[in-house]
């Protein structure tokens, strides 16, 4: 009958809105990388299958991993393999946290988490390290700029921070929690160069929660340490 066909397309209609509603619900989920299952796994598979060297970051709220980007950035990434095989990280704190922005952390002066110092340090003056057969040395406690790789600043990368001056990244960098383009040091838009030399590829709901810790003036009230930071190599 004419009313039976008429209940059977709107049964049709019906369902193809609820199919609709689903595959726009896992097109949501796809879109909101990198804070969903599906993106750890995905970043959990590209991890397995790096070259490159794959840093683990325990802290006091959980871990997680990034991989080091030293074919492109042999120079950032060589120095900080260096301060994190040699402990300087250990025991340091994350001193800037902003919701939507980013995290900061390296600064040894963080080691006291409430010092007004903490984001003024680095490593110190003099000190050497390898990048394949060169020796760096880290005049006034700095590194070269390594403007090479045009990575972007965009969320789960690691940036280098510096003052704003030419050579004067250090020991500190940021994780970037949101699209930063703005800081590349390619986007002749701003003056701001920040170098990116890795990204996390592993427990980002890590980084989400201590992006969400509650902070006065950006300082997490509740201090986040870092416990170790461990280099992992192919080789």
């Amino acid at each position: 009958t004419t009313e039976t066909a008429k209940q059977k397309l709107l049964s049709t209609l019906a369902l193809t809105k609820k199919l609709f509603l689903v595959d726009l619900t896992r097109a949501s989920m796809f879109r909101s990388l990198p804070r969903t299952l599906l993106s750890r796994r995905l970043f959990a598979r590209r991890a397995l299958s790096t070259t490159n060297p794959v840093a683990t970051f325990k802290t006091s709220m959980g871990t997680f991993k990034a991989e080091i980007f030293e074919d492109q950035m042999p120079i950032t990434s060589a120095n900080f393999i260096d301060l994190a095989e040699t402990g300087f990280y250990e025991g340091l704190h994350f001193h800037r946290v902003i919701p939507s922005f980013m995290l900061q952390f390296g600064c040894p002066n963080s080691k006291d988490p409430k010092s007004q110092m903490c984001g003024t340090g680095g490593p110190e003056a003099g000190s050497k390290f390898q990048s394949g057969d060169k020796t760096i040395v880290r005049e006034g406690g700095t590194i070269p700029d390594e403007f090479e790789a045009k990575i972007s600043n965009m969320p789960g990368t690691l940036s280098m921070a510096n003052t704003g001056r030419p050579n004067s990244g250090g020991s500190q960098f940021f994780i970037n929690t949101a699209p930063n383009k703005y800081l590349d040091f390619f986007d002749p838009s701003t003056p701001s160069k920040h170098p990116v030399f890795g990204k996390v590829i592993e427990g980002m709901e890590t980084v989400s929660a201590i992006e969400s810790v509650p902070t006065a003036y950006d300082n997490p009230i509740e201090p986040v340490k870092m416990i170790k930071i461990t280099i992992e190599t192919s080789e």
